[in-house]
């Protein structure tokens, strides 16, 4: 960069100053450097830099989020899943792609395309990453809430984001009021408008689609989704397609709808993974997220960097504090990504894992 610039750049406060100073040229060498697959077109990188909000980034460029996400297709891995109960599943990056291929032929057939709205009601499991993959390369807009929040803002969330919809059964039935699915169990509309609902198997092995009520008529289950061996296909989209519909946390009244483009959120996670954290391939990154905050579409986009997505779904205290520094050590975890509260609860438990992990 610096000899294509004529720069002398030597660290990183110079390279910062130059990034605020020089916007263009920054985010043009950052896409360079992070090898975006894209089809640029003949537009400026910035238009109307002066707006803000307004300036729209690389107004001439179509890509796919996906496509850059599943850049690898080998037999290196891609996802590493356990629970609080031992139960485990590894995906491949070929294993990944096939899947992700598999569900979006099923989208695809549901009559999802570029603008529609699939939510998904899940813990962090790979299903989740698969069908937010799948979503993204169709140009649909993904929004997913977590089990762990109550059950009436994720209605409201999804009532707002989706037309179609994957759900986790043990979830669905978890409470008497539960609406969800489109229904709640007496049978009362939920979620108009919803078109499709898959179910996965998760504590329960065989879900029973009935126990839906009238949303039963348009469920299926997630083994049954799709078509397998269909090709992998990407969808080229404006820069600034939307792809994420991510919500504010509620403590402060009716969950808030917050749309993140594919563009910035990949170019956006790209400088922080590659220029922040260094992440390479071979890295296995774990972050302790629910499928609900942003960090779950955070980690996502790790992939791009062809690193090992470590998923983790249960209680971090459960038997211990220390479950969740045995399962990083169990899997080679480099990077360890968790939040303030976390830490503080390890602290107020006496737990400090540099003593007592290796």
């Amino acid at each position: 960069m610096n000899a294509r610039r004529n720069l002398a750049l030597r660290d990183y406060a110079a390279l910062y100053s130059w990034s605020i100073e020089q916007p263009e040229q920054f985010w043009s060498e950052l896409a360079h450097f992070a090898d975006v697959r894209a089809d640029w077109g003949d537009g400026p990188v910035i238009e109307h830099p002066e707006r803000m909000p307004g300036a729209r980034f690389f107004p001439a460029a179509r890509l796919n989020f996906a496509d850059n996400l599943l850049r690898f297709r080998d037999d290196q891995p891609a996802v590493a899943f356990t629970n609080e109960r031992g139960m485990e599943q590894r995906l491949t990056y070929r294993q990944l792609c096939e899947e992700v291929a598999r569900i979006a032929a099923g989208l695809k057939d549901a009559g999802v395309g570029s603008g529609d709205r699939v939510a998904g009601y899940l813990p962090n499991l790979p299903h989740a990453l698969i069908a937010m993959l799948a979503t993204a390369s169709l140009g649909g807009i993904w929004s997913s809430c977590s089990p762990t929040s109550a059950c009436r803002a994720c209605s409201i969330a999804s009532v707002r984001s989706n037309r179609r919809c994957f759900h986790r059964r043990r979830i669905l039935l978890q409470r008497q009021d539960a609406r969800l699915a489109g229904a709640d169990r007496r049978g009362g509309p939920a979620m108009p408008g919803l078109r499709r609902i898959v179910v996965i198997a998760y504590l329960s092995q065989s879900p029973r689609l009935e126990q839906l009520g009238p949303a039963h008529a348009y469920a299926t289950h997630w083994a049954a989704f799709g078509q397998r061996g269909a090709p992998l296909q990407f969808t080229p989209l404006p820069f600034d397609h939307p792809l994420y519909i991510l919500f504010s946390s509620g403590t402060t009244g009716v969950p808030k709808c917050i749309v993140h483009g594919a563009g910035g959120t990949l170019l956006q996670h790209q400088k922080e993974h590659l220029l922040h954290v260094d992440l390479k391939r071979g890295d296995q990154m774990f972050y302790f997220t629910t499928c609900g905050w942003m960090m779950w579409n955070w980690l996502a986009s790790a992939l791009a960097a062809g690193a090992t997505l470590v998923l983790y779904d249960g209680n971090p205290f459960h038997p211990d504090p220390g479950v969740l520094w045995r399962m990083a050590v169990r899997e080679r975890v480099t990077i360890f990504g968790t939040s303030a509260k976390y830490l503080s609860a390890l602290e107020k438990n006496g737990y400090t894992p540099a003593r007592q992990v290796d």
